[in-house]
């Protein structure tokens, strides 16, 4: 159960289904990225994978806590109606884990068109329930997307990074803070390596990245 927050309600989730979900044992701590294990392998001690012992992204660190894959793949389709479910399981997971706990959490900011559409923000959603889990402040308008972007889903992987370019600002407020950008979902990190940029011109002195579920790409 978590401690150091809010007493943690049960969970709606069968015990042996909780069992089931697709945890993602060992991952790169630049990117996130699930790594194979080998036996005696520390799953606290920070790897890199090949890519990011060649070039960092623009944040720290990055955690997920999922494989993107059944059943997190519905859950996650249906955030609206699961993000407290979710984020418990976050949150538990970080607590778990011994991350680093920032001075506040940013969600991945949505251009107004898309959240009128959309009607909510499903990054706010997850960063709502962890920050109360967590005791530590969301901060909603600290960072926006300046522009209108494609949704990076229906990008190829190599047009993804050029889609988000420049798309976001931060504000100097933020400066020297350490915050977490928290996501629903990573597949290329193309969207929180943007952010984490805008972060770190608007002065911020670490950036790290939570999110739900990670693509193996």
């Amino acid at each position: 159960m978590i401690s150091g927050g809010e007493a943690a309600a049960e969970l709606d989730l069968c015990p042996a289904c909780a069992a089931e979900l697709p945890y993602i044992e060992f991952a790169c701590a630049g990117c996130a990225l699930p790594l194979p294990s080998y036996p005696g392998m520390d799953q606290f001690k920070p790897s890199l994978c090949g890519h990011c012992l060649q070039k960092r992204p623009a944040f720290d660190y990055a955690r997920a806590v999922f494989h993107y894959q059944s059943p997190v793949d519905r859950l996650i389709l249906g955030l609206k109606f699961n993000a407290q479910l979710l984020g418990q399981l976050m949150a538990e997971n970080f607590i778990h884990s011994k991350v680093s706990r920032p001075d506040m959490l940013v969600p991945v900011p949505l251009y107004r068109r898309r959240l009128r559409q959309r009607g909510f923000n499903q990054s706010l959603e997850l960063a709502r329930n962890l920050g109360r889990l967590l005791l530590v402040p969301v901060a909603v308008d600290v960072c926006q997307r300046q522009r209108e972007t494609a949704e990076q889903s229906s990008l190829p992987a190599s047009e993804r990074r050029r889609n988000v370019r420049n798309a976001f600002v931060g504000q100097s407020s933020l400066r020297g803070q350490h915050v977490a950008i928290v996501d629903d979902v990573m597949t290329t990190g193309c969207t929180t390596h943007e952010l984490a940029r805008a972060l770190r011109g608007a002065g911020v002195r670490r950036v790290d990245v939570w999110v739900c579920a990670r693509v193996s790409v």
